[in-house]
């Protein structure tokens, strides 16, 4: 059985970590409160962005343009957005288990990894690092989600990569955060569009024409993409590590309890050891 001493010893360090945690829940609460509101404003230009030109193109038949066409690599080009640091639970191995069971070939896959915990994992398991954004999660901003898209889209119209995909974790609510593998470019279409699109009698007309007004649509179309995952990303960071940091605090206080029934039984124990000896050296004496 432990001593006193190394029961007391290990819950004042349990009860220093609490502090830590009890500190980092309160911090990340702040954050996510900040970050929850910019993703739920920012949300739903994001979802109507994708729906729209997705309706736009699978109503416009077969439009021949670079951004519409697999390209003639077989290379995959992944945005990975996790965040630069630990202690949130699964936030990162999720996004990674996402991209590593997905399907797609290691071999062909290139990862442009915004975080260095994504980066740090998928490099460890052997996939090849195209570029390291990993400050741009710090602070996101549309002009650096603008930058990145320029970078992959031209790697894409350059034939290096033949299709862009984007791995996030998609903010829901405050306790639940959903992984994500969505496919950008070449845009593919589901049944559903695909039969509104027959069925509607509605014709797409471009002006000036097609090829100038998709070189401006899907560029924008890429980048809200990239700029709302990363807005998600950052509150699911923060509503993740906030649960972890709750569930650590949890804990810690179950194992002070323990810990204090420990320590008074020893207490007790060592009392009652110390008052048999001296009735049985008074017993001794007389």
């Amino acid at each position: 059985m432990a001593s006193m001493r190394d029961i007391k010893r290990r819950k004042g360090s349990i009860q220093s970590t609490q502090q830590i945690t009890k500190a980092m829940k309160l911090v990340s609460t702040v954050k996510l409160q900040k970050a929850k509101n910019r993703a739920e404003q920012t949300n739903p230009y994001f979802n109507y962005m994708y729906q729209t030109v997705t309706s736009m193109l699978a109503k416009s038949g077969n439009v021949d343009h670079p951004y519409l066409k697999a390209g003639g690599s077989d290379k995959k080009a992944v945005v990975v957005i996790t965040s630069n640091r630990g202690l949130a639970g699964g936030y990162n191995s999720n996004v990674v288990k996402t991209v590593t069971a997905s399907g797609l070939l290691k071999e062909d896959v290139e990862i442009y990894a915004i975080g260095s915990k994504g980066h740090e994992a998928l490099s460890r398991r052997g996939y090849s690092i195209k570029a390291d954004e990993s400050g741009m999660i710090e602070s996101p901003a549309y002009e650096n989600a603008a930058a990145l898209c320029k970078t992959v889209l031209d790697a894409y119209t350059n034939g290096e990569i033949g299709e862009i995909y984007l791995a996030y974790t998609h903010f829901k609510n405050t306790v639940s955060h959903e992984p994500k593998l969505m496919k950008l470019l070449p845009i593919e279409f589901d049944e559903n569009e695909m039969e509104q699109a027959a069925g509607s009698n509605v014709l797409m007309n471009y002006e000036p024409n097609e090829e100038e007004a998709l070189d401006t649509i899907i560029p924008k179309y890429i980048t809200s993409l990239f700029y709302g995952a990363l807005v998600e990303a950052v509150a699911s960071e923060n509503g993740a590590r906030m649960q972890a940091m709750d569930s650590a605090t949890s804990n810690a206080e179950e194992m002070i309890s323990d810990l204090t029934l420990k320590y008074n039984r020893a207490r007790q124990g060592s009392i009652t050891q110390e008052l048999t000896e001296i009735i049985a050296g008074a017993a001794a004496i007389s």
